[in-house]
């Protein structure tokens, strides 16, 4: 059974919180974008499906992933998140109608939306998966290089041609930078070559690849095998993984994360539930509570 979830914004969250201002009126611009979906199932997971029909992440777009984000990590019952789409593209990108026909101000707008929309989904209380059926270019493949798991059919390709059009992929590479080695990052942002999903997950874009017809059953049972464990531990251990990452010295690393472990054993109640089961050979019961009473 699935509740759809409305598309109310949250301000705030674990991220900075932004507030959008609606784009003026384009002149040229024809793509009227349907809503999204966002359906919350019973496994513990959700489901964001893109309604634009090229997967275009126009400013409303982009607000409604913020908004899809926001909503699923306060929803207490999800543990997971997937982003998906329909057809052969995953996402393409920017609209560069709506670009070419924006202020200066309206662009920086749009670009700075994207940005926060990427750290939404990096700062997220719980994980976020990238379902990718087809073409991830440009912004689409920043989506998929923010997420926290890939899954991609074989079929799919991702590239960031920017360079080939006149207008560098320059955000896009924040999130690919972090994702695939530096060499190979800077070579497709400077050829805008595409890489097949075999390459893409030979180069870490990508967690696994599966055949076109399976990648909805393997999403399904990667999304729901990731929600099994307890919520408080999903978030922890996210948090910390990200944060430890992103220090420059092996001690300071080690540090938090021993920080985190100890924080893990002594002030989330799964943990004791956790190893009990373990030692007593059955599954836990997770109480998915925060702290200890």
């Amino acid at each position: 059974m699935a509740a759809r979830v409305g598309s109310r914004l949250v301000v705030g969250g674990v991220c900075r919180a932004w507030v959008s201002r609606p784009m003026s009126s384009q002149p040229g611009t024809t793509d009227a974008t349907p809503a999204a979906d966002l359906v919350v199932h019973d496994n513990g997971t959700a489901s964001f499906t893109f309604g634009n029909p090229a997967s275009r992440l126009s400013l409303d777009v982009l607000e409604q992933l913020a908004t899809a984000v926001q909503t699923a990590q306060q929803a207490t019952s999800v543990r997971c998140l997937v982003l998906q789409s329909r057809g052969d593209v995953f996402s393409s990108g920017h609209n560069l109608r709506e670009l070419q026909a924006a202020s200066d101000a309206e662009v920086r707008h749009v670009f700075g939306v994207c940005s926060d929309v990427m750290r939404m989904i990096a700062c997220a209380d719980i994980p976020v998966m990238a379902s990718v059926q087809g073409l991830a270019t440009a912004a689409g493949c920043q989506l998929v290089a923010s997420c926290d798991l890939a899954i991609a059919s074989s079929a799919a390709t991702f590239a960031t041609p920017g360079v080939q059009i006149g207008l560098f992929c320059s955000t896009p590479g924040v999130a690919l930078g972090r994702s695939v080695p530096r060499k190979q990052a800077m070579h497709m942002l400077l050829t805008g070559h595409p890489l097949t999903a075999d390459q893409a997950l030979q180069h870490g874009l990508v967690s696994q690849v599966v055949q076109p017809e399976d990648l909805k059953d393997a999403t399904n049972a990667l999304a729901s095998t990731v929600a099994e464990a307890s919520r408080p531990v999903l978030r922890l251990g996210k948090q910390v993984f990200g944060q430890q990452m992103g220090q420059a010295e092996l001690s300071d690393a080690y540090r938090m994360a021993t920080d985190a472990m100890v924080a893990n054993l002594t002030d989330i109640p799964d943990s004791a539930e956790g190893l009990a089961a373990f030692l007593e050979k059955r599954p836990p019961s997770w109480s998915h509570a925060d702290e200890q009473p």
